[in-house]
This record gives structure tokens, sequence and C-alpha cells, in this order.
């Protein structure tokens, strides 16, 4: 069954519209970042470019480290970013863009996010390098897409539910990290739920002249708890990430460097190190 042209938009020169990359562009290890800039600050890194690309936010570097192919891409903020940006690196390593047709035998990408994040929890001090277990999304992205969660992910997000119950027209969706990746470039990290918010103001419980609807978000996040898991940092991308990657079949990882302590209202003033730990760690470990 072909794909329509207004579903899928393929650009004269052969490229996927919003990404502007060709279908042999993509390596099979992925790594997102929020900010166009931060790309370079991933590639320098590289032993070796093999090309570099861009439209509008969205800024594309594949190379190698040693002999493995990397690709590095900034998605901007959001969840609304991220699904332009996984729905069409899905399409370029699993859809014929000649037959607008689906492969028969499909590509499952190796996708790690590289973000910054501000931690809800006291004991999680600024400079941590911390892997998401599970992205908890509060934005409305997977209202529409059909999913899928494991029987774990259902029971967790009953939790969930009815922990943050009280809030009106929000329905959250949770979704788990990878284990292969959780286990590999996430070993040994502190690990938590993110949630992912849909702004960064009042939807992460900040104030600065607006008034917000949700008293003391921030303390009613970090007074849940289960036995074996809490919710430790706050930022915009991880749930659709996570979400968006086991809907389209392809395994994901968050790693974020806490810049923030949202408990203590402190801010880091060596923001750029903590990143390029992250960074270096991630690199090192793929």
């Amino acid at each position: 069954m072909k794909i329509a042209e207004s579903d899928l938009i393929i650009n004269p020169n052969g490229s996927i519209y919003h990404l502007n990359l060709l279908p042999e562009d993509i390596a099979g290890h992925v790594i997102t970042v929020g900010d166009p800039d931060r790309v370079g600050d991933v590639s320098k890194y590289f032993d070796r470019i093999e090309y570099k690309k861009g439209k509008r936010e969205f800024i594309t570097h594949t190379g190698y480290i040693g002999k493995k192919r990397v690709t590095v891409i900034s998605t901007g903020i959001g969840t609304d970013n991220i699904d332009i940006v996984f729905n069409e690196l899905d399409a370029l390593v699993n859809i014929d863009f000649a037959t607008r047709e689906v492969k028969k035998t499909l590509t499952s990408l190796n996708i790690i996010r590289v973000g910054t994040s501000g931690a809800v929890q006291a004991d999680i001090p600024m400079g941590t390098i911390l892997a998401s277990s599970h992205g908890l999304g509060m934005d409305a992205l997977m209202n529409y897409y059909i999913s899928n969660p494991s029987v774990e992910e259902r029971d967790l997000l009953t939790t969930v539910q009815s922990h943050f119950g009280h809030l009106k027209n929000i329905n959250p969706y949770l979704t788990a990290a990878d284990d292969s990746l959780l286990n590999t470039i996430g070993k040994d990290l502190p690990k938590g739920i993110t949630i992912t918010a849909p702004g960064f103001y009042a939807p992460q419980g900040r104030m600065v002249r607006a008034s917000n609807s949700i008293p003391n978000f921030i303390g009613l996040i970090n007074s849940f708890s289960t036995n074996q898991y809490r919710i430790t940092n706050l930022e915009m991308e991880t749930a659709g990430i996570y979400a968006l990657a086991k809907v389209l079949g392809h395994k994901a990882l968050s790693i974020n460097a806490i810049l923030a302590s949202r408990v203590k209202f402190e801010f880091s003033k060596e923001p750029q190190k903590i990143v390029d730990q992250a960074i270096r760690l991630v690199l090192e470990r793929i």
C-alpha cells in the first residue's frame, strides 16, 4: 500500500521534508539534542565527520567514532518537534522512497537523547548525569497514536494517575526506556522517572508573572513514589521520545544533564561543563 504524497512529503532532491536528509544519511546510532548549536558540541569528538546538513532547527552531522558510524541531530524543543523528527527518522530507514511502501525488513535504530533537565528531588545535586528509567508525558502527543504498553507500564501508570488524578484535562502516558540501552549506556547512572512537560514555565511549575493553575506543582511531583520508582526530573522531550520509539520499533534512552535544582531554586554556574560530561559519557559508551 503506497503512502500518500500528502502524508509523506519528499523534497525534489529525494530528501525527507523537514530534516532534509536522504535515507543513506542516517547511522544506526542516533544521538538527539535539543539545541542546534549542541550538534557541533557532539560531533567535535567524532574521528571523522562524513557530512553536515540542516534545515530550520534540524541540524544533522553524521560521522565516525573509530569504526562506529553515528548521527547526531537537533530536535528543537518539545514533543511536537519529536513527532516530526521521529516519524521522519523512521521513514528514512523503513520506507522505500521510490515505491512509497513500507520495507519488508524493518530497521530498529538506537536513539539516545542527550539533554538538559532540572532535578525535583533534593538529594540529586546539580552536575548529576541521570538516565530516565521511564518517560511520563504530561503533554498531549500520544492522544493521537495507538500504543501497546506493557503490563509494567500500565501498572505504573495506574499508580501515577491515582497520584495526579485531581488535575483536570491532563491525560498522562508512560513508557519505559529500552532495557538494553539502559543497562549499557545507562549502566551505573542514577535512574528515575522523567516528567515531560508541554512548556517551560507554568507547565514546569515556574511562575514569572502569569499565575499558575496548579499550586505547588514541584511538591506534587516529588512526593510521588512507589516501592521501586520515584520522579527525579523534569524536561520537555523524553516521554515523547520513549513513546514514539516504542510505537515505531526503535530503541531509546534519555540521558539528562542536571543543570537545576527545582527544590533548592538553584541553577548551575557551569552548565556547558555538565553537558559536555554527558556528551563524552554517551560517546564513550556507544
